[in-house]
């Protein structure tokens, strides 16, 4: 068993945790790092498996809130964009895909610290504008909640409604990106670390629900996924 392999279970159970406690997060807080460990087309697909997983997890206890009448446009437009972000992924250059996530994820932080109130995602005009571009961000950058969350901003969701939801969203959505590029390529102790660090953060993201506020939960997920993204970013601009 390598650093690498420990470090990567590592961040998944900390990814894993934050999606269990606030619906998203795993990919704003894992996809950057794991981009560095494993390579980002690599990255992308480990934090595509882990995130369907964990959100699986969270809807088993949540499912009769899902709201499939407001999700079927959603993941209906994600359908429809992730084999174009499959297809980005898989041409652009490691150096390019690196500045692109760790691009991508600063401008999302930035977006849903902001709060930003868009028009146009509002209504199902907005819900298919929203599921179009995360659809496209999951399978090329492993990072759709942000659209979602901005979508859910912008639609006035309460948390305790928009918790549920998302983690329907993160398994349907997942599992398309899976389907449009596969499973990730990992030796057999990257798998059992894999699956440690999703049952581990079930756990303590129930736990941490129990300590944080909503408002401490956000600020969690929104720092980590800065820090990480800026060194992302660094890495592909300095090669």
């Amino acid at each position: 068993m390598t650093t690498a392999e420990l470090l990567l279970g590592l961040v998944v159970l900390l990814g894993a945790s934050v999606q269990r406690l606030t619906g998203i997060g795993f990919a704003l807080v894992t996809a950057p790092v794991l981009a560095l460990l494993v390579g980002p087309g690599q990255g992308v697909l480990v934090s595509n498996c882990a995130s369907a997983a964990i959100s699986a997890v969270g809807l088993c206890a949540g499912w009769r809130q899902v709201r499939l009448s407001a999700m079927l446009p959603l993941v209906l437009a994600a359908a429809c964009t992730v084999p174009a972000g499959a297809w980005v992924a898989d041409r652009l250059p490691e150096r390019a895909l690196l500045t692109s996530i760790g691009a991508v994820v600063v401008v999302a932080v930035l977006l849903v610290i902001a709060g930003a109130q868009v028009a146009s995602l509002r209504g199902r005009g907005g819900a298919v504008v929203a599921g179009a571009a995360s659809g496209f961000l999951n399978s090329s950058a492993g990072v759709g909640g942000p659209a979602l969350s901005l979508y859910a901003v912008n639609a006035q969701w309460p948390v305790r409604e928009f918790v549920p939801n998302a983690q329907f969203y993160g398994v349907v959505v997942n599992l398309f990106s899976m389907a449009a590029k596969g499973l990730p390529r990992l030796a057999s102790p990257g798998w059992a670390l894999l699956a440690m660090g999703v049952a581990g953060g079930a756990v303590v993201g129930r736990l941490l629900g129990e300590w944080l506020s909503d408002r401490q939960a956000r600020r969690l997920v929104l720092g980590l996924a800065l820090l990480g993204s800026l060194a992302t970013l660094a890495k592909g601009l300095l090669g």
